[in-house]
């Protein structure tokens, strides 16, 4: 027997079967939804969802609609019910209840929020105006330490190659639409969407108390500055290269090549911290871009840029003016036609602000510690599974293998709420301020908590998510897997449910997470967290062109008339998507054998499916959605993750036990060649 092989098996962690035996019901999967009209090997996607989506039509204040809205509107109940019942309780003034209570009830507030109109934003705005050329660099300080980010940005993170410390990143910053395309692009979607943000910056800035000739100075302005700053931001696709984010400079060589910077003021008066001697600038250039622009722009149109920073980072906190404003240029970019609730997006204010405090409540009254104990069985079967694909890999050698292991045996796993909880007491909310001023000034508590972690070492126990979010993630600093309560329920995650059904959504999920670790970006970090290059050359170079090959598949995909998905920016979804369902269908067959189940069996089938189909099927059932031809194009520009539909039909050309599940054979639409096939993980 091969010794390494023996070694790789000794290192892997062992854990214990999850779920009870298989049902005889399907549970997560509504078997009325499949449409046996369309042929399983030509369009799972919708064999599976056309029922679902037929029940579930978008009504007007949806973009997109599927089983994660589902959950989040559950979710978001929920916290409704907890915020209500804290404001009947009649909350001690400084408490948690009380703060969270104001700030949604101030949201709700709309005659309170329309009468005060622009009033509470008109002092700075007048700062602004007022400022004489010789206070523009005390401006500029005074901005990045109060509102916004305009021309770059700058602030502690983890040292990408020492984890367990922070480092100072500085990147660039400043671009309203978010993606260069927006601003460089001149066909008709890329136009009408610029268009709509011209007419947005325009609107709000009257709705601020500008004249219209003033909004329109503003506005160009604007245009003409981001623009430069697009023109000089990395593509989606650059910006997926971890490595070249990572650029150490001493501070010496900051202000030699930043000069029109005062980095020194910069630190000590927008971060209150002494000048670091190391900066870590993330894209040399477009921050370089920021830096001309400050020496190169008139007062005049460095001012409006502000303006416009200032009355857009405000608008969210101020009347309905400014609210419908932003909505109508949301409508244009996914298509949604209508707001939603206003108690819902009042709901959101507490939540971003104090989601802890609304977690803590939110876990003690719908997650029960069980489901908690039956992930983590989940987990460890996982685990288990993918140490087996990485040992058993063909292209990968046996040096690399053991450095993967080493990674998957030391993650840390996460299940639905945090260890310790945020402590909110010293968060000023007060009744007689205006929501703006409180929203203000718990985003100033945030950031003071954020730059006190300077010089200490990084608390690796802290989330990224409240437990109240529908969602997982793979933090690659702290080699973590993380999963909120609110995504345990069903379809993904059903104590009562099949195994099959199970394995088919959350373990699907906790695979994708895993996988992660491995993918074009997470590979790139070791087993502590750290950018470091773990792998044999000859094994880098035939991930990568594995890699190459699963984003030509995405790439091939249309989403509509003249726009492709973008495999190359999707890659690392991809991959986990991939992965995970891999490495899911093995944990559960591997969870099958041990507790003696024959899944080849009639006794096995679950409403006259095989085990393997019943998978399958939850499977596409977790992406069940229905997506405006806006929100795709708003998507696939600017979101790493692949639509639902092509991350079901397009991932599972390269998985053979479909295939063998659902009889899939040559001449069926999914079926791919098994030469064709890209198989990673």
């Amino acid at each position: 027997m091969n010794f390494t092989k023996v070694l790789l098996a000794a290192a892997l962690i062992t854990s214990v079967s999850v779920c009870a035996s298989a049902e005889e019901h399907l549970k997560s999967v509504k078997k009325d939804y499949i449409d046996n009209s369309v042929k399983p090997g030509d369009d799972f996607y919708h064999h599976v969802n056309n029922g679902w989506m037929k029940a579930h039509p978008l009504t007007p204040e949806y973009a997109r609609y599927g089983v994660f809205n589902i959950l989040n509107d559950s979710a978001e109940k929920n916290v409704q019910d907890i915020v209500l019942n804290l404001g009947a309780t009649n909350p001690e003034k400084g408490s948690n209840a009380f703060k969270i209570w104001t700030l949604y009830s101030q949201a709700m507030d709309s005659t309170r929020l329309n009468a005060e109109g622009a009033a509470p934003i008109q002092a700075d705005l007048k700062k602004i105006e007022n400022t004489p050329h010789e206070g523009m660099e005390d401006l500029l300080l005074w901005f990045h330490r109060n509102y916004g980010s305009p021309f770059f940005d700058a602030g502690p993170m983890e040292d990408m190659a020492n984890s367990n410390v922070y480092a100072m990143y500085v990147s660039g910053a400043g671009l309203g639409m978010g993606d260069r395309d927006y601003y460089l692009l001149n066909d008709k979607e890329n136009v009408k969407i610029r268009n709509a943000y011209k007419k947005l910056i325009v609107n709000q800035m009257q709705n601020a108390g500008f004249s219209k000739k003033d909004a329109n100075r503003i506005m160009k302005n604007v245009m003409k500055i981001e623009t430069l700053l697009a023109d000089s931001t990395w593509t989606r696709e650059e910006s997926r290269n971890i490595p070249a984010m990572y650029n150490p400079r001493t501070i010496a060589q900051i202000k030699e090549m930043y000069p029109h910077i005062n980095w020194d003021r910069y630190f000590v008066e927008t971060m209150d911290i002494a000048t670091p001697e190391q900066v870590i600038v993330t894209e040399i250039n477009t921050v370089k871009q920021g830096d001309n622009l400050l020496a190169t722009l008139t007062d005049r149109e460095i001012k409006d840029f502000y303006l416009w920073k200032y009355v857009d980072q405000a608008a969210g906190s101020l009347g309905d003016k400014f609210s419908d404003t932003a909505f109508e240029y949301s409508k244009v970019r996914s298509g949604v036609e209508q707001q939603r609730p206003r108690w819902t997006r009042a709901l959101g204010v507490p939540d971003n602000l104090m989601g802890e405090a609304i977690g803590q409540l939110y876990v003690e009254k719908y997650f029960p510690e069980s489901s908690k104990q039956k992930m983590l069985e989940l987990v460890g079967n996982l685990q288990d599974a993918l140490g087996k694909h990485i040992i058993n890999l063909p292209w990968m050698s046996d040096e690399t293998k053991l450095k993967a292991i080493k990674k998957l045996n030391n993650f840390t796993v996460k299940i639905g709420y945090p260890d310790k909880w945020k402590d909110y007491s010293t968060m000023d909310i007060n009744p007689e301020n205006s929501l703006y001023e409180n929203v203000h000034n718990a985003e100033m508590w945030h950031q003071k908590e954020a730059l006190s972690k300077w010089g200490k070492p990084v608390d690796k126990t802290e989330w990224s998510m409240t437990p109240q979010t529908v969602n997982a993630y793979y933090n690659p600093l702290a080699n973590e897997i993380v999963f909120p309560a609110a995504i345990l329920q069903n379809p993904f995650f059903d104590p009562e449910a099949s195994d099959a059904e199970n394995y088919g959504g959350i373990g699907v999920v906790i695979g994708h997470e895993m996988s992660h670790g491995f993918d074009d970006q997470g590979s790139q970090f070791d087993d502590k967290g750290n950018m470091v290059n773990w792998w044999a050359p000859e094994d880098a170079a035939k991930f990568a062109e594995l890699t190459k090959g699963l984003a030509a598949q995405f790439d091939q995909v249309e989403i509509l008339p003249g726009l492709m998905a973008n495999g190359a920016y999707t890659l690392g979804e991809n991959i986990g998507d991939q992965g995970g369902l891999r490495v899911s269908h093995t944990a559960f067959l591997d969870a099958q054998k041990k507790k003696g189940v024959d899944i080849e069996s009639e006794d096995a089938l679950i409403d006259g499916f095989t085990p393997d189909q019943a998978f399958y099927l939850n499977y596409a059932n977790i992406w069940a959605s229905n997506m405006r031809d806006e929100e795709k194009r708003n998507l696939t520009i600017g979101d790493v993750h692949s639509l639902a539909e092509n991350r079901v039909n397009v991932t599972l050309r390269n998985i053979v036990p479909f295939f063998k599940a659902f009889n899939i054979k040559p001449g069926d639409k999914l079926y791919r060649a098994p030469e064709e096939q890209v198989i990673i993980w």
